[in-house]
Parts: C-alpha cells; sequence; structure tokens
C-alpha cells in the first residue's frame, strides 16, 4: 500500500528543472518543433532488415490522435504458424529512418501464441480435438495502440524517475542535452477475444493503427500499468484473468483505481488481522464449551472446496491465502472435536467431553435440525438446476461446481447455528470478538462495492440483489445485538459507576 502510494506521488509531483539554480536539466526533442514522420513496418525480426512499410503518417502532429485501417500481407512464415513484428518509428519527415541520427523506434508483436479454441458444434457432439488443435497456434493481433509523451516537460538529470530512463535517448544539441520523444506501444488495449487464428491460406489481414498523444503522468501510469501487468504474468495469471483485470484499469479513471487500491489494502489488512486473531485465540482456547462443532466443520468443508474450485483456473497469487485459510480452518476442526495426536504411539484418540461442552452438542444438533429444513432442500433443487453444466464437464467438474455454488449461495447460514448456541447459553464470551468484527467489516466494504458496482453498471437493481449483497450482514447484526444483550453484568455495571463519575465530575 505504502509502495503504491509512494509510486501515485511520484506520478503527481515530477518537478521540473530549474536551470536559473544550476541544475543539469534535459530539454525535450519536440520543444524545436521538428517536421515528424510516423511510419509502421512489419518484419519477421524485429531489427534493421527486411523492413515492409505498413503505415505513413507524414507530416505527424504529436499532439493528435489519428487512427488508420490497413492490410497487412502475410510472410509465408507467418503463416507457417510464424510471428511477424511491427516496428514503430519517429524520425524526420522525408528521410528513412535507418539514416536519421534521433529517430526513435519500439517493437511489438503482431502474433502471440495460444492453444485455439474449439467451435460449439465440437463441444456438443465430444468430438476429441485434433493434435495440432492442443498445441499453440499462431494468432493475429488487429490492434496497435501507439502513444507518445507530447509535453515539453524539462527533466532534472539528478532525478530522473527510473520508469521514465528506460524509454529514453539522450543526445547532445551544442551545450545542451536534449532527449528525444518517450515512445510507447501501449500492450493493455490488447485483447485474446479480438485474436484471429492464423491458418496456412491467409494472406492479408486487417490491422488498425491509432495513435494519441499523453502527459508525462499519463506516459509514467501507463509504463506502471504495464510492468503491473507483466509481474501478474509471472505469478501465473491466465491470459483470460489478465484480460479483466486490464478492463479494470483501462476503463476507470485514476481516482477510482486509487480508492479501489486504498480499498482493498484495507481489506487485505482486516484480512490478516483476523486470521491471526483467530489463529491465536484457538491456540490458547482450552474448553470447546459455547463453541458451534457444526459451524466450524461447515467452514472447513466450504473453504477446501473453494480452494478445490479455484485449483483448476486461478494462479499461485490467489491459492497462497486461501490453502493458508483452509489449513487453518481444518486445524480447528481437530481443535473443537477434540481430537489429539498422540505422536509416540502414531494414533488419533478423541478426549471426552465435559458437562457445558455436551450441552453445546446438544444445542448445536438441534439448530443443525432446523436449518437443514431449510439447507437440503435448496441446495438438492439448485444441483438438479445445474444439470446442464453436466453436459460440457466432467462429472468431477460438476459436483465440484454444484457444491461450491451451495456454499457461494447458502454459506453465510453456517453462522446460524453458532447464534442459536449463544441464544440458548445466554453468553457470547466464549466467541472472539475481534475476530468477528474484522471479518464483518471486511465482508461490509466487499458487499458495499459490489452493491456500488452493480447500480453504476446498470443504473438500478433489485431487491434480490440487495439481499444477496447484504444476507452476511443481518447474521453479523443479529450477533452484535447478542454481544450487547448478553454481555457480563459486571462490565455493565462498571460502565454505568463510570459514566456515573463523568457525570458527577
Amino acid at each position: 500500500m505504502l509502495h503504491t502510494v509512494w509510486l501515485l506521488c511520484g506520478f503527481l509531483n515530477t518537478k521540473p528543472c530549474d536551470g536559473g539554480r544550476g541544475e543539469h536539466c534535459i530539454a525535450s526533442y519536440l520543444t524545436a518543433r521538428p517536421r515528424l514522420q510516423l511510419s509502421v513496418f512489419t518484419c519477421l525480426v524485429p531489427d534493421n532488415s527486411q523492413l515492409h512499410l505498413a503505415v505513413k503518417i507524414d507530416p505527424f502532429d504529436p499532439h493528435s490522435t489519428f487512427e488508420r485501417h490497413v492490410n497487412v500481407s502475410l510472410p509465408q512464415e507467418t503463416r507457417a504458424n510464424g510471428t511477424l513484428y511491427a516496428v514503430v518509428y519517429v524520425h524526420k519527415a522525408g528521410v528513412s529512418p535507418l539514416e536519421d541520427s534521433r529517430e526513435v523506434h519500439y517493437a511489438a508483436q503482431l502474433t502471440t501464441y495460444i492453444v485455439p479454441t474449439h467451435a460449439e458444434g465440437q463441444r456438443d457432439k465430444q468430438k476429441r480435438p485434433s493434435p495440432r488443435s492442443e498445441n499453440p497456434v499462431s494468432h493475429w493481433r488487429p490492434h496497435l495502440s501507439i502513444t507518445m509523451m507530447s509535453e515539453d516537460f524539462t527533466f532534472n538529470k539528478a532525478g530522473l524517475p527510473s520508469d521514465v530512463r528506460r524509454y529514453m535517448r539522450v543526445s547532445q544539441d551544442g551545450q545542451q542535452m536534449i532527449y528525444l520523444p518517450l515512445l510507447l506501444v501501449n500492450e493493455l488495449s490488447f485483447r485474446v477475444r479480438d485474436l484471429v487464428e492464423i491458418s496456412s491460406s491467409t494472406a492479408q489481414l486487417p490491422l488498425t493503427v491509432s495513435y494519441e498523444g499523453i502527459s508525462l503522468r499519463g506516459f509514467r501510469f501507463w509504463v506502471h500499468l504495464q510492468d503491473v501487468v507483466y509481474s501478474l504474468r509471472q505469478f501465473g495469471f491466465t491470459e483470460e484473468n489478465i484480460d479483466e483485470i486490464k478492463e479494470t484499469l483501462v476503463d476507470s479513471n485514476l481516482y477510482l483505481l486509487v480508492l479501489t487500491a486504498l480499498i482493498t489494502a484495507l481489506q487485505l489488512i482486516c484480512e490478516f488481522l483476523a486470521l491471526k486473531n483467530d489463529f491465536s485465540s484457538w491456540r490458547k482456547k482450552k474448553s470447546m464449551a459455547g463453541m458451534s462443532r457444526k459451524s466450524v466443520l461447515w467452514r472447513s468443508l466450504s473453504t477446501l472446496l473453494i480452494f478445490l474450485h479455484l485449483l483448476e483456473e486461478t494462479s499461485l497469487l490467489v491459492l497462497l491465502p486461501v490453502g493458508l485459510g483452509a489449513c487453518v480452518e481444518v486445524w480447528k476442526v481437530f481443535k473443537v472435536f477434540n481430537i489429539q495426536l498422540q505422536w509416540k504411539s502414531s494414533r488419533l484418540y478423541v478426549k471426552k467431553l465435559d458437562e457445558e461442552e455436551r450441552k453445546t452438542v446438544e444445542y448445536d444438533t438441534q439448530a443443525s435440525r432446523y436449518l437443514s429444513y431449510l439447507v437440503y432442500p435448496l441446495c438438492i433443487s439448485g444441483a438438479i438446476f445445474s444439470l446442464a453444466y453436466l453436459r460440457q464437464k466432467s462429472y468431477y467438474s460438476w459436483l465440484i461446481n454444484s457444491l461450491v455454488t451451495g456454499v457461494y449461495a447458502f454459506g453465510f447460514l453456517s453462522m446460524a447455528p453458532q447464534l442459536f448456541i449463544n441464544h440458548k447459553l445466554k453468553s457470547v464470551s466464549h466467541l472472539q470478538g475481534t475476530v468477528l468484527m474484522y471479518r464483518g467489516v471486511n465482508t461490509l466494504i466487499s458487499d458495499l462495492c459490489s452493491c456500488a458496482s452493480l447500480f453504476s453498471s446498470s443504473g438500478s437493481f433489485s431487491s434480490s440483489h440487495q439481499l444477496s449483497c447484504f444476507r452476511d450482514e443481518l447474521l453479523f447484526f443479529l450477533y452484535l445485538y447478542q454481544r450487547r444483550r448478553y454481555a457480563p453484568k459486571a462490565r455493565r455495571r462498571e460502565s454505568g459507576t463510570h459514566s456515573k463519575k463523568l457525570k458527577t465530575q
């Protein structure tokens, strides 16, 4: 969180160079308003050989915005499952870029390798794909988005930002140091759904070349976002997941992204504190009186199901915290059922329950029986309704999907037996209040953000969406009511005496 805030402050507070104070300044090449040309070439290898001109913009205005649609001829090597590159040059007008000493260029791939998707008819007939379709095939990127910093900004040589330094080329003009235009190909505009498979009979494919001049803040912001996307690939995110993140980053303004980062950081802090306090309190807990076995068991099973569901389609960055949470929940099951392992004999044994724990088990069984009258019919009907999913996936995937859907839909009811036990025992002292507070705040923030996103996307939403967003908070508020009602009388008396003293003073 602090690193993100530091980066954003750097974007907003980049100070220009003041030559009057004796600072070494680097001026922009665009300050002299040279007559420029933008040329886009295609080649098999991103070097200065065998370049084929695709787009030519002469004269080129760095402050303008344009879009060109062209057809690009594909070489035989590209049609044979090969690659093709685009090299963007900004150079002096009327001069070849290879002869211009102050040209800048940027190379980007026009092709990418992915496993081709199968047609719907093949899915319905359950045909086995050919061996070639299981291997990555070259696909065409129909969009090439070019951006360049068009702001005449003077940098301080001693305080040059590291993200700008990577794209900067410095030239000497007499006594003055100048930097050439900062050119960038926007990789965030690329989407997997827009890819076109290249076959051996494809001679030409359309290409849309767009350009936009941006400020220094915008340039640094895009560079930072592209570094984030690169890091996500290194962490194992799939291209489909990265596309969703790209749409969130590109379609949102800077202030909304800052707010999202702050909210995410707050949720991570609350989740970390809840996990820490939960583990600490359960490790010190000696008696399981007042603790619902069914709630702990249900939470453990639901966490394991979610982990198995995410195991097929999520990266390690997301799986790691979920897996740690699942391990803690399984450990709590052994704790609440009084199951202990004898290391010397390598055997498991169950400790006997005392009177208070047996009474808790009776209340827990009674609450679970009442709850089953509602949950079982809903889960069975939901599984029957999702039988259409079985036609496209295996039995294992259908089973996991149905169970996870039930967990997401009715998981909030797992707290109901614990509320029933609190009501019967007229006490909440056996619960860790700080853990529930942290998780309650975290859930409330998530539901408020979901509610806001639904409202912003559709303008309004039905009461069913409101119920699905705030049903967890209903049980949480019931717990807060029990915490207030069943508070120890000594604490109430002490609070009342303290308030009287304050009034007297």
